[in-house]
């Protein structure tokens, strides 16, 4: 059961993460603030990535520690 509850808190914010950036919108700028201004940026790909890389490996970090492996 605990092994089921550390992968299921891995990649359920990683699956809501794909799911917004999996999304046809149209990356905006100054005209239209609220949509994502990262789609034209050329570190945007790479930068969330990252972070949801970092995600992953500071769960599996306090998970580590916490003694549930």
């Amino acid at each position: 059961m605990k092994m089921l509850t550390i992968i299921a808190t891995i990649f359920i914010p990683l699956t809501f993460f794909t799911g917004i950036y999996g999304m046809n919108s149209q990356g905006g700028g100054t005209d239209k603030p609220l949509n994502m201004p990262e789609l034209y940026s050329p570190y945007g790909y790479f930068s969330i990535m990252a972070v949801m890389a970092a995600m992953s490996i500071c769960m599996l970090i306090y998970f580590n520690r916490k003694g549930w492996r």
